[in-house]
């Protein structure tokens, strides 16, 4: 009797475990990338391929996207370049319908969605030529620019140089008498020199 209740407990959590395998299995499948695209595509595509599987297709985006993650980014420009070609169709369609339309409504809604395939085009191809062209990263030094002609450039060294301060700090020598112990004394009077007869005349 106590092996039965045993062998039924065991068998009632084995099945939970399997339940909760398979939940967790279908959760994993129900957040991939490869199923989950697989899912909408066939929704799009079931009237051009009734017979297509989607875990065959699911399959074929998984190993498109390992090579993606390898490096390889040629899938994803054949991709870029169907998207445009594609939309360039839907532009040239769309226009020739519009052209045909005697109801100006009409017309400007066929021409409106001709445009905007038309612009969808420009920019897939934009986006392949990023793809295969990246822009390379530029740095420019900063300049400030003022009213005037001075130019100020933030990369400049600001500080004085050495031999500009030390000049800035000598005492001046025309100010010095001898050891530069005696400062000479620029308001007293001075003497006319014996020399200059002239000089001394306008003295006196």
């Amino acid at each position: 009797m106590t092996t039965k209740k045993v062998t039924t407990k065991n068998n009632a959590a084995l099945a939970k475990q399997a339940k909760q395998s398979e939940s967790e299995r279908y959760a994993k499948v129900s957040l991939s990338p490869a199923t989950m695209s697989a899912v909408l595509a066939d929704s799009f595509t079931t009237n051009i391929f009734p017979d297509l599987e989607i875990s065959d297709v699911a399959s074929a985006l998984r190993d498109k996207i390992t090579t993606i993650q390898a490096g390889d980014m040629q899938p994803i420009e054949a991709m870029l370049i169907g998207q445009a070609q594609a939309l360039q169709t839907m532009f040239v369609s769309l226009g020739r319908q519009a052209a045909s339309k005697t109801s100006l409504q009409q017309y400007t809604a066929f021409m409106n969605l001709a445009l905007k395939a038309q612009s969808q085009s420009r920019a897939t191809i934009q986006a392949l030529t990023e793809l295969k062209y990246p822009k390379q990263a530029t740095f420019v030094k900063q300049a400030n620019i003022s009213n005037g002609h001075q130019q100020v450039n933030n990369a400049t060294n600001t500080h004085a140089p050495a031999h500009v301060r030390e000049n800035l700090n000598q005492p001046n020598e025309l100010l010095e008498v001898n050891n530069g112990s005696k400062t000479m004394d620029i308001t007293a009077a001075t003497t006319t020199s014996a020399t200059d007869p002239a000089m001394a005349t306008v003295a006196t």
